[in-house]
């Protein structure tokens, strides 16, 4: 029954897709732009900022504690 209805759904919007009107297609028109010379270029040029941004926050983060990692030839142990 489940796919008897799904078929029917189906073909009912395949028939509602087909009985859409089609308007004509509009056509484009082209506007042309004339140039327009600059006698001057100013440039703009980026302020440099200087702050330092706070990396970790928290003392105990996961990513210090994996870069500030020993091995056992640091302990002497080996």
């Amino acid at each position: 029954m489940k796919t008897v209805i799904t078929l029917l759904l189906i073909v009912l919007t395949g028939f509602a897709a087909q009985a859409q009107n089609r308007t004509p297609e509009t056509k484009v028109v082209a506007v042309q732009l004339e140039l327009v010379q600059v006698s001057t270029i100013q440039i703009a040029v980026a302020k440099k900022d200087t702050q330092v941004a706070r990396l970790y926050r928290r003392e105990g983060s996961r990513v210090k504690k994996a870069l500030n990692f020993s091995t056992k030839h640091d302990q002497g142990v080996a």
